[in-house]
């Protein structure tokens, strides 16, 4: 059974008020090192099973696409506490995947007595203030001095353990439902790859030769132009003073390159727009099917890849306005929104390859993969069936993604009372 209590008494300190059981200390009494993270050697790349985590890679954004064995850096473990110390967001705080320490990142090591998660979610509170005290102009990071000082409170080791055993509960659901969604977009793409690639379901029907796709294909299925399927329209092209990072009044959800994330998939990090330039295509509805139309590096990760729309579960408007970064894909054929998504998402590498303009920042030459990008379409008792079955799966994908923003704002509002003691965990 779990007991809170409200506290009443509390002293005043360098930080503010706490419990007048609890202590005040600075980093440097809490830390044992500080280990700072290193290239890895370039001759043991994809050696290993490693991966090096840079840090699109810890917030989740994307996955690692280099590996190596255990000496070609520092290893981190999971849960282990690691602060980016170098660059424009220098002082975010993450916790480690099992992976090899970047070069840009610390890892803090802490003294026997302290508990880990504890620590973790006093600096992850404090994060702010540490992001906005670092030094430097162009090669920005933190100082290491101001860092060791940094006062937080310090309450008993027990009681620092219950509190991180209850705000891991939220994290643990948030990580539950994200791995559901894992899965569920593996499944989605299983069924998509047995019936389109391989066409499993039906090896025993009679097959014809697809000149625009260069393979068989099941007779009585049509390939069409991916400009005959669906209408491709780019988004908002907006001043950056028409842009906020909060909500102001009237202002929609503005759906920016920032929400697609590479390989795959939506992310509710969301910007604000208040415009009065604002056109019918400018707008969008949750469950749309959008996909980058940029890229600012040549990986070609990013360019071409779909994301169904996921507004946020506070939101109380039923559109949301998207950038000129973003092409929304609005399909003319019934039932097959999921077929596309799917499709973008198997093809992405090549489309991106294929389609791509400019060096530096790539962009995306729409009239041409619209004339040349050819789409198998099955009759539509299949296309229905196959609907059938995925539609669901990216519904509860959609409903996950609103669950955790549910989830975290829970766990945000409880975090900065559980670590400065306003609410006590008494007992677990």
């Amino acid at each position: 059974m779990i007991k809170f209590k409200w506290e009443t008494e509390f002293k005043q300190t360098e930080i503010g008020e706490v419990p007048r059981d609890w202590e005040v200390k600075g980093l440097e009494k809490i830390l044992d090192s500080i280990i700072k993270g290193k290239p890895p050697l370039r001759k043991l790349k994809g050696k290993g099973h490693l991966p090096y985590l840079s840090a699109k890679c810890l917030r989740g954004g994307e996955k690692a696409l280099d590996f190596y064995p255990e000496e070609a850096g520092y290893v981190v473990d999971e849960g282990d506490i690691l602060i980016l110390w170098d660059g424009a967001n220098a002082g975010e705080i993450f916790r480690g995947k099992r992976g090899l320490l970047p070069s840009t990142v610390c890892k803090l090591i802490h003294k026997k007595d302290v508990n880990k998660d504890f620590i973790y979610l006093v600096l992850k509170n404090q994060e702010k203030e540490l992001k906005d005290a670092k030094k430097g102009t162009d090669d920005r990071h933190v100082d290491k001095e101001y860092f060791l000082t940094f006062p937080v409170p310090y309450p008993p080791p027990p009681e620092q353990s219950r509190i991180a055993t209850v705000l891991s509960w939220f994290d643990d659901l948030i990580e539950n439902k994200k791995r559901q969604n894992e899965i569920l977009e593996k499944v989605a793409m299983a069924i998509f790859k047995s019936w389109f690639v391989d066409f499993e379901p039906f090896k025993d029907e009679e097959f014809g030769y697809s000149e625009e796709l260069g393979k068989e294909i099941p007779k009585g299925w049509e390939v069409k132009a991916i400009g005959e399927v669906a209408e491709f329209v780019n988004g908002l092209s907006y001043k950056g003073s028409e842009k906020f990072d909060h909500y102001v009044d009237d202002s929609f959800v503005f759906i920016t390159l920032n929400n697609i994330r590479e390989g795959g998939g939506f992310k509710t990090e969301f910007a604000w727009i208040k415009s009065d330039r604002l056109k019918d295509r400018h707008f969008v509805k949750e469950g749309d099917l959008i996909f980058a139309n940029t890229e600012q590096t040549k990986s070609g990760r990013l360019l071409a890849t779909p994301a169904f729309i996921v507004f946020p579960d506070d939101y109380n408007k039923d559109r949301g306005v998207y950038s000129h970064h973003i092409t929304k894909v609005s399909p003319n054929i019934p039932c097959i929104k999921p077929l596309l998504y799917l499709m973008f998402r198997y093809y992405q590498g090549n489309i991106a390859q294929t389609y791509h303009t400019g060096t530096g920042v790539w962009g995306f030459d729409l009239k041409n993969f619209k004339e040349n990008f050819f789409t198998l379409l099955p009759p539509q008792p299949i296309l229905q069936h196959f609907h059938s079955l995925v539609e669901p799966l990216f519904q509860k994908i959609i409903l996950n993604q609103k669950q955790i923003m549910v989830l975290r704002k829970i766990r945000d509002a409880l975090l900065p009372k559980f670590v400065f003691g306003k609410l006590r965990v008494v007992e677990i």
